[in-house]
């Protein structure tokens, strides 16, 4: 157990995950990213006394930044995310810039930003305390973050980022953008791009085609939503791609 004090609100719709992060009851904390449900956090953390010293951002997408003024005007907190991000966004997200290297202390709470690119340009997972890691849309319970999201940086960034994440010490709890935890450990051993990255299971053969384009599926697998995601590569480019499986006809 990492010992922390963590709370967690689910957007409808969106699943989208918004959290308090502190080091207990009377203490210090930080928000990470906002999804339009932004209340029972802010009353969590007035019901425990937990003094909110910074809002985290993860990426510029819509999902995970709806309500970050009700955070700031209830915390008087600063926004700290990376400068890509706050490039992004700066009418909606005036914003300190934060990077990989950087290590943040505010209580009793270290938190290292580590750069997580693919599904987002300047995107950040934040690890707090070696412990718990919040991996923003990178990699979640059972599955990983598309790379065909406005502002992404591709498909190798995608999964270089994904396999990172997933090599942190298998104990490590990963709090992911999107619904259920996970361990580092269990999505090493049974996430199934994780498994054939790994070279662990095989690439899959079945002709598909996506935005009429003619691709191999490589990959089939549910996605943390209750749909599908689909790895598939592309006959015209050869590029490898990773999106909902809504996109593919089969």
């Amino acid at each position: 157990m990492s010992g922390l004090l963590i709370e967690r609100t689910e957007a409808p719709g969106w699943t989208s995950n918004s959290y308090l992060v502190a080091d207990g009851p009377g203490g210090t904390g930080v928000v990470i990213d906002a999804n339009g449900v932004t209340q029972p956090l802010i009353d969590k953390a007035q019901q425990l006394e937990i003094t909110i010293d910074a809002i985290l951002v993860t990426h510029q997408h819509a999902d995970h930044i709806a309500g970050i003024d009700e955070y700031r005007a209830a915390f008087s907190a600063p926004v700290l995310t990376s400068s890509v991000t706050a490039v992004a966004v700066p009418d909606l997200l005036p914003a300190d810039s934060i990077s990989e290297g950087d290590v943040l202390e505010f209580g009793r709470l270290k938190i290292e930003p580590l750069l997580s690119e693919g599904h987002c340009a300047g995107q950040l997972a934040f690890l707090i305390n070696g412990g718990d890691c919040f991996t923003a849309d990178t990699l979640f319970k059972g599955t990983v973050g598309g790379n065909f999201a406005p502002s992404n940086t591709g498909y190798a960034d995608q999964k270089a980022a994904a396999m990172r994440l997933a090599q942190l010490p298998a104990q490590t709890v990963l709090h992911p953008g999107h619904t259920l935890p996970t361990t580092a450990g269990e999505e090493w051993e049974h996430n199934p791009f994780i498994r054939i990255w790994r070279g662990l299971d095989p690439e899959g053969t079945e002709e598909v085609t996506v935005w009429d384009r003619k691709a191999t599926l490589i990959l089939w697998a549910p996605d943390y939503d209750g749909t599908n995601k689909a790895w598939v590569r592309f006959h015209d480019t050869g590029e490898d791609g990773i999106t909902g499986g809504s996109q593919v006809v089969r």
